[in-house]
């Protein structure tokens, strides 16, 4: 069945937000008396929730975990937020699945306020018929949450017509929770066996080789 709906992930598989994230992470480390000096270490930080990855990462409690989150705004808002760089070829993609008649949501633990500032930084906010992300406590954080937001919200899209397409396993664990298939991505910030462990129905390795999936009509999940 050809997928009416497609959820994207927005880390790592609309943009890449390296610089902005894993700096903002830094500055908030540092407020915290932590020294990172290596932000290839703290790339595990795109696409969880920041509260789980401070807390899963220094064992933070949840008020150490609350502090650092705050700091990590003090920046990100300032300028991490806009250390980002849409992928190639993504707003011509997105341009012509919306002449083919999908309907399109954004589905990621980011906050929907940055979110949504993100998408029209990159001007293609327009393009997409629903937002889906977290309140800024970290409340409705997980992907399986996000997911049925998104399915609340299209209760006329049977779930056999979604589909879910992100770079880490999250964003396929969130798809097998809710019943939803998933193309896993490889060119964003998890590898090919991180998606396949999760459970990944398709994985493809750049933007050209989802654009031929989904227009041309080879998807067979």
């Amino acid at each position: 069945m050809k997928p009416a709906l497609l959820l994207f992930d927005l880390d790592g598989t609309l943009s890449d937000p390296g610089e902005g994230i894993t700096k903002s992470v830094q500055y908030a480390l540092l407020k915290m008396g932590i020294s990172e000096p290596h932000l290839k270490k703290l790339e595990g930080f795109v696409g969880p929730p920041l509260q789980v990855s401070f807390a899963e990462r220094y064992s933070f409690s949840e008020e150490e975990v609350e502090r650092a989150v705050s700091y990590y705004r003090e920046r990100f808002i300032e300028k991490g937020m806009f250390e980002n760089k849409i992928y190639d070829g993504i707003p011509d993609f997105l341009c012509s699945l919306k002449k083919e008649g999908y309907k399109l949501a954004v589905a990621t633990s980011k906050p929907s306020v940055f979110a949504e500032e993100i998408l029209r930084f990159f001007q293609i906010d327009r393009l997409f018929d629903f937002v889906a992300g977290s309140s800024l406590d970290g409340k409705g954080a997980s992907k399986t949450e996000i997911i049925l937001s998104v399915m609340n919200h299209f209760q006329g899209v049977h779930k056999e017509e979604m589909v879910m397409i992100g770079d880490r396993k999250h964003d396929i664990i969130g798809a097998v929770n809710t019943g939803i298939r998933s193309i896993g991505v490889t060119y964003g910030y998890g590898s090919k066996e991180e998606l396949e462990e999760a459970r990944a129905e398709l994985i493809v390795s750049s933007v050209e080789e989802l654009r031929g999936l989904l227009l041309r009509n080879t998807v067979k999940l």
